[in-house]
């Protein structure tokens, strides 16, 4: 199982150079790992910066996935993340979802860098002339 951050599937669905590398690593749809609270901040980057029609191909997206919502269990091992780890909330939560559920979390943030069960992509500058497509998602 692979939990992928938002970093790495913003990265992925701008199709970035960094985004490139994420999906070197991306594993079938099936073996995705996806909280909730990746779906909230999906859901909310998207609407601000493409739309809602493309925020709601997303989501869908993430529900054929394996969704792990926030329960007990998550919340006690993201407050554990935090003190540990220095985590901020958002970031203990997908730390603690992957690590409760014996997955890796795939990410370009920083923030993990370090951790245990975490595979960093480092974001790669992207030369010359930005980018302008978009990865479609189905």
């Amino acid at each position: 199982m692979i939990l992928v951050d938002t970093s790495a599937w913003i990265e992925w669905l701008i199709d970035s150079a960094t985004g490139d590398r994420v999906a070197e690593h991306l594993p079938e749809q099936a073996d995705w790992l996806v909280p909730t609270m990746v779906q909230l901040e999906l859901a909310k980057w998207l609407t601000r910066e493409v739309g809602e029609e493309k925020a709601d191909q997303v989501i869908a997206f993430t529900q054929v996935c394996n969704v792990v919502p926030l329960d007990t269990e998550i919340a006690l091992a993201a407050a554990e993340a935090c003190r540990e780890h220095r985590l901020a909330t958002a970031d203990a939560i997908i730390f603690a979802t992957a690590r409760t559920r014996g997955a890796t979390v795939l990410t370009c943030d920083g923030h993990f860098e370090g951790l245990p069960g975490v595979a960093l992509i480092e974001k790669i500058k992207d030369s010359a002339v930005p980018r302008q497509r978009r990865r479609s998602v189905r």
